[in-house]
């Protein structure tokens, strides 16, 4: 098993030291378990067993989509939210929202610094002390949902160590973390699987037939529901919209404003079927709302201003943390679909361990032009020459983002420039945005 990588960017100056000292005491490999967790939260007193409803959600991609439309329609509805996610993009404390804000720097470390005192110097990962921290800060504070989803795999992540949910939820599955997670979607559906819990409904969204026969038997084994998309559940695109119907109703509604592609429909299809699978049902003008509402950065996000004015005027430019084999097959379906009227433009930006060849493979027949980039700060940046290997041949080197939009020939027709290919570039990359909107007049 590979050992634990440098910490990630992104803490503020009151958290960088406590997270600093927790980062030592990693154990020298990683091993995915429970037993850790478990004996800490003992000696916090058991926050997790006094949370409110949780929805837990495990998937490869689309967890973080599902989990901003489910807290968006509950809190159109009225309800407090709580929500832990990762990782974060540019600041650390948007890992965990408080009943419908983001955590403060003095609440965070303060629940960072008694996990540290009860941990007492033990092995512990950094991962497993946030999620302890996370469930202490919303065992305290009150509210009516907790949202959590999974950091890896399912089975043995920290967050499976809550009981029972009010219903679990796992999105689309594709070959990611392979050496963590297995090297087939047949293991990996497993591992995501372990989520499903006796008393627990799940729900799943659009899924192969060998991946859904994984959950199917999870979910006897745990003797519990499992509601499928195309089965329990549909989603249909239609003029102007969209529906979604189970076995009890049917709702017209409209596409996601903040978060566009045909395939967010089936993670805001998977939020609605697990609120309703968790107790949760709402008329359909909530369900509205709360979609028209919903926002997740650096999911096919519009950048304006900043980076964005290095293109000409009629330009675009647009930002995905998308990485993986079955990102890169949803993004070249959007690009396809929606983006045909004028040429795309690629930046692309990797994580070392990714598997950029299947990741790049969908999409570059839809790319005018491909360049490979390496922001400075990326947190273990794949090499510019490997992505271009990845790419047999159709990339360019491009530098860092800011050079590569410089480099962008921009002489032809109007067209749209897609930067993707890692979430650690896409917080780079909103930093620059967040400083440049700063420094700018008012």
């Amino acid at each position: 098993m590979k050992g634990f990588p440098p910490p990630e960017p992104g803490y503020g100056p009151a958290l960088s030291p406590i997270v600093a000292r927790l980062h030592a005491l990693h154990p020298t490999l990683i091993d995915l378990s429970l037993g850790r967790l478990e004996r800490l939260l003992a000696g916090l007193g058991h926050p997790e067993r006094r949370l409110p409803p949780v929805i837990h959600i495990a998937g490869t991609n689309g967890k973080g989509s599902t989990a901003a439309f489910t807290r968006a329609i509950a809190e159109a509805a009225g309800l407090a939210v709580h929500v832990y996610t990762s990782p974060h993009l540019v600041r650390f404390n948007e890992r965990v929202r408080l009943a419908g804000r983001l955590a403060s720097d003095a609440e965070l470390f303060s629940a960072l610094e008694e996990v540290e005192r009860v941990n007492a110097g033990a092995p512990i990962t950094v991962f497993e002390v946030i999620t302890a921290a996370a469930f202490l800060l919303f065992a305290a504070i009150p509210a009516d949902l907790a949202v959590i989803e999974v950091g890896l795999g399912g089975r043995a992540d920290a967050t499976n160590v809550i009981p029972a949910p009010a219903a679990s939820a796992i999105t689309s599955i594709s070959l990611d973390h392979r050496e963590f997670l297995g090297d087939t979607l047949a293991a990996i559906a497993g591992e995501k699987a372990g989520i499903i819990k006796p008393g627990a409904p799940a729900v799943t969204g659009t899924q192969t037939a060998e991946v859904l026969a994984v959950f199917e038997a999870a979910a006897r084994r745990a003797g519990t529901t499992l509601a499928a998309r195309g089965r329990e559940w549909t989603a249909s695109v239609d003029a102007g919209g969209w529906r979604f119907a189970d076995r009890d109703d049917h709702f017209a509604l409209p596409l996601p404003t903040h978060l566009p592609g045909r395939f967010q429909i089936d993670n805001a299809g998977i939020a609605i079927a697990a609120l309703r699978a968790a107790g949760f049902r709402w008329p359909e003008n909530t369900i509205a709302a709360g979609l028209a509402s919903a926002e997740w950065p650096a999911r096919l996000q519009r950048l304006a201003g900043g980076l964005a004015g290095l293109l000409p005027e009629d330009w675009e430019l647009w930002l995905d943390g998308g990485h993986n084999p079955g990102a890169g097959i949803a993004l070249a379906e959007h690009l396809g679909r929606a983006w045909g009227d004028r040429p795309v433009h690629l930046i692309i930006g990797m994580k070392q361990t990714k598997d950029a060849a299947e990741f790049l493979r969908p999409l570059l027949p839809h790319a005018a032009s491909v360049l490979a980039v390496a922001e400075p700060g990326q947190h273990l940046a794949m090499p510019i020459p490997a992505i271009i290997a990845a790419a047999n041949g159709r990339a360019r080197p491009g530098g860092s983002v800011a050079e590569a939009l410089h480099r962008l020939p921009k002489d032809g027709p109007s067209a749209r420039v897609l930067i993707c290919g890692s979430l650690y570039l896409a917080g780079e990359v909103l930093r620059q945005a967040s400083a440049a909107e700063a420094l700018s007049p008012a």
